[in-house]
């Protein structure tokens, strides 16, 4: 056992024992536990009771990745170790991932990442913004893709990429008349903050805007430039080779999206393009960039100023969709806060947390669309509360069992 410790680094949370039976002995084995063992729950406690400040952090590399599925269990044993958490999506076309770190093993883990020659010197996009419980789980995935972009990589080369600038120099090139600034991020991303003058398609996917943009700047290839941006900057390094593919002949990129954005307006004292709060796919849910409000309810169209009740909504529906139980960090179409009482009906305290629940989807998608949809069910269930009735006197069934809100 000695010399085994020495090879894997023992660690007793990373394997489990399982008892084997033959025909004539019993043999214990130890093998190799490459999954969580512990709820988000547990998780948050020993968090908790850690007391050790945690770095949201976040990066991508595209590589040609042999094996992904040998790749994705040597990060687990390796992050494993360190009590790093985060989702990561590994393919053959390499790494993407978003992660809370430790910040006493942040230098461990930065040699976890510098032990593959493609991943030396990567960037880390450190949040502004930090919340011990952004993740609670070790969660890697192998996808066939890092994004869900849609597209074919065979038809054009993926690694003629738009120009990278730095926050001087995208607020420069914003400012030139000659610019078109597209945002290549989710409706529900861009209502809560973008960059002035931008175009934000209403969309729910990343896949859907390829072609509306394409589409809608078909006239200006030639003559403007197409500045590109997103939340770290990985959806824009194929976004900008598939439109330099189209034929866009001045195509740039902020380079590692509005999360590094934010760090260096901070660190060298620059003005702020961007207005409001950054989308951020974790339990923050968001990182404020400035103070203004650019969003608004869809429901009763007033500027959505109460963010910590939008918050202690998530959380006390546990960030799923109070219907089917989807958690709503991972949907592909998004997710809405709905009132349960009607438009037509309203009341002081329209934005009160008994009134409002986590929907998967927005009014035409999703358990929300569904909603919109099934008017009287969604009342049966409590979805909806109809006439003048308070919605804190009437429970709601959820996917786990009927609840008072």
């Amino acid at each position: 056992m000695e010399t085994f410790n020495k090879i894997f680094n023992f660690a007793p949370e990373f394997f489990h024992l399982e008892f084997v039976n033959f025909s004539n002995f019993s043999l214990n084995v130890y093998s190799m536990q490459l999954y969580n063992t512990l709820s988000a729950e547990e998780r948050a406690r020993l968090i908790d009771d850690a007391g050790q400040q945690r770095l949201t952090l976040s990066f991508y590399q595209y590589a040609h990745i042999v094996d992904p599925q040998q790749f994705r269990n040597e990060l687990f044993l390796a992050w494993n170790k360190l009590d790093a958490l985060g989702r990561i999506y590994v393919a053959k076309e390499g790494i993407n991932a978003q992660m809370s770190v430790p910040a006493e093993n942040f230098e461990a883990f930065r040699d976890t990442l510098e032990a593959y020659d493609f991943m030396k010197g990567i960037r880390l996009n450190v949040a502004v913004e930090h919340d011990d419980h952004s993740f609670l789980k070790l969660t890697i995935k192998v996808r066939d893709k890092i994004v869900a972009d849609g597209l074919n990589d065979e038809t054009f080369d993926v690694t003629n990429i738009g120009v990278h600038l730095k926050a001087k120099e995208f607020n420069q090139i914003i400012e030139d008349p000659n610019t078109i600034v597209v945002d290549f991020r989710n409706h529900y991303e861009s209502e809560i903050g973008h960059f002035k003058g931008a175009i934000t398609p209403d969309v729910e996917t990343f896949r859907e805007s390829l072609p509306i943009i394409n589409e809608q700047l078909k006239d200006f290839k030639e003559d403007k430039n197409l500045v590109m941006y997103c939340t770290g900057g990985i959806r824009c390094e194929k976004a900008s080779a598939y439109f330099k593919h189209q034929g866009f002949k001045n195509v740039y990129q902020l380079e590692g999206g509005i999360i590094n954005y934010a760090k260096q307006i901070k660190e060298e004292g620059l003005e702020s393009k961007f207005i409001g709060k950054n989308f951020v796919f974790d339990h923050r849910l968001g990182e404020r960039i400035t103070d203004d409000i650019v969003s608004q309810c869809h429901q009763c169209g007033n500027p959505y100023r109460d963010w910590e009740t939008r918050r202690n909504v998530l959380e006390r529906d546990h960030y799923r969709c109070v219907r089917c139980g989807r958690d709503i960090r991972y949907t592909p179409f998004g997710y809405s806060i709905h009132h349960r009482r009607l438009r037509s009906h309203p009341y002081a305290e329209m934005h009160s947390s008994p009134n409002l629940i986590t929907l998967c989807g927005s009014g035409t998608t999703g358990c929300h669309g569904w909603v919109h949809e099934n008017v009287k069910e969604a009342e049966r269930l409590g979805l909806i509360v109809s006439g003048f009735a308070r919605p804190e006197s009437i429970p709601v069934q959820t996917w786990d069992g009927l609840k008072d809100i």
